[in-house]
């Protein structure tokens, strides 16, 4: 069963039901073809989600580490090294208990993020100006609602993954 919306105002050739599997799917690809960036190289989307999550609300311990980044801390674990090795994050031991490990981002970490940033704002860019002003006045339109909407998902998000915080 598919489950709709209404919506204020049809898009052209459209009905006035917003398709939620079509819109799903839409900002999934949208997001999927943001990610690749020639600044990222060699790095995996799941590394620089990493880096990201330690960037946002870092230094942090593994385990809220890997509740902010959705995954398990054994793939946390292995994902660690390979970007310490790249000298974009780096561990911390808290005195008093050497077992306790946090990490946190590195300057070189950051400028990575920020080139990785301006790339993916740069291609969104050129793309969006090759709309008509019709779409992309439907676009800013739509921005504040799915910004409100990314909001409630990660108020109801199960407890694994947004562990943490």
């Amino acid at each position: 069963m598919t489950e709709t919306l209404m919506l204020a105002r049809p898009a052209r050739g459209e009905s006035s039901e917003l398709n939620t599997a079509r819109l799903r799917i839409a900002i999934g690809r949208v997001s999927r073809r943001l990610r690749p960036t020639a600044a990222a190289g060699m790095m995996t989307t799941t590394e620089v989600d990493v880096l990201v999550a330690v960037e946002r609300h870092g230094p942090l311990r593994l385990s809220d580490l890997a509740g902010y980044a959705g995954l398990n801390p054994t793939m946390l674990s292995r994902l660690i090294p390979r970007l310490e090795v790249a000298g974009v994050m780096r561990r911390l031991v808290t005195e008093g208990d050497r077992r306790v490990c946090r990490v946190e981002i590195t300057a070189r970490g950051r400028r990575l993020l920020e080139r990785i940033r301006s790339e993916r704002n740069d291609s969104l860019s050129r793309l969006l100006g090759d709309l008509d002003e019709a779409d992309r006045q439907a676009l800013v339109a739509a921005v504040p609602v799915l910004e409100a909407l990314a909001e409630r998902m990660l108020e109801h998000a199960p407890a694994a993954r947004v562990a943490g915080g």
